[in-house]
């Protein structure tokens, strides 16, 4: 039996992840908000994307220097333009500070890393004494609009080709706090359920195809990549209904601020 070709990388679209802008920023604010550092000098973002959000760090700590990474180069093309902060390519895991980290913020991004957890404490060591770790991963991966992808890609004709794809996963916040405990650090951690409101046609597959559909869709054959919208599209406007005043997708979001220890 001839072994499935190995899957491609995948990429991402700095413009189809910015379509819903306002509603992917919401849990980075309410995640920084909790940071409280006075007057940090160096701020790095990791797994930025194209740092339009970075950028508020910047803005907030005018005197910081502020690092964006993303392993993606068109999302850092993107970041190399944005005012107040440094783009590097780097793969996350990987990525090692250039001097103590202040504030080290990953922001929807460690869902993509396997075994993260193992990661925190190579995180939290880059981190200066005193300094702060923010995190925030999606936790919605049970529900329709990843559950649907998952199952469409397990039949035929998709599943030759979906073998070893990219799939986000994540922990519950519990799990998080006593990780990061673990590393000798103060924790907060809690969970949110947000209510967005999305309008126009088919906009939960709009969603998902910037984010965790994105390896899926670029991983099938073009012929095949067209019946598995059609089918995708089919299946979540049944899940996500519109009553005429929108689409309503919950999306759950799990959190953690921790301060190292002096």
């Amino acid at each position: 039996m001839t072994p499935p070709a190995p899957v491609p990388p995948h990429s991402w679209s700095p413009s189809q992840y910015l379509a819903f802008g306002d509603e992917r920023g919401r849990p980075f604010l309410d995640l920084t908000s909790r940071i409280g550092a006075q007057d940090p000098g160096l701020v790095v973002d990791l797994g930025a994307g194209p740092a339009t959000l970075t950028v508020l760090l910047a803005r907030h700590w005018p005197g910081a220097e502020v690092i964006a990474v993303d392993s993606s180069p068109a999302m850092i093309e993107r970041a190399a333009t944005v005012d107040g902060v440094r783009a590097e390519l780097a793969d996350l895991a990987a990525w090692r500070a250039p001097r103590p980290v202040d504030v080290l913020v990953t922001n929807a991004a460690l869902q993509w890393v396997p075994g993260h957890l193992e990661l925190l404490p190579q995180l939290i060591d880059q981190v200066a004494p005193g300094g702060w770790f923010a995190m925030q991963v999606p936790g919605n991966f049970d529900e329709p609009s990843h559950a649907i992808r998952r199952e469409l890609a397990s039949q035929d004709p998709f599943a030759e080709h979906l073998e070893g794809i990219a799939s986000p996963a994540s922990h519950d916040a519990a799990t998080y706090l006593r990780a990061l405990q673990d590393t000798g650090c103060e924790v907060d951690a809690w969970e949110t359920t947000y209510l967005h409101v999305l309008h126009g046609e088919d906009p939960v597959f709009e969603w998902v195809s910037g984010t965790g559909a994105r390896p899926t869709l670029q991983a099938l054959p073009a012929e095949l990549r067209e019946r598995f919208v059609a089918a995708f599209k089919q299946r979540l406007r049944e899940a996500y209904p519109d009553d005429g005043q929108g689409v309503v997708l919950p999306f759950r979001r799990i959190f953690a601020v921790a301060r190292r220890l002096a």
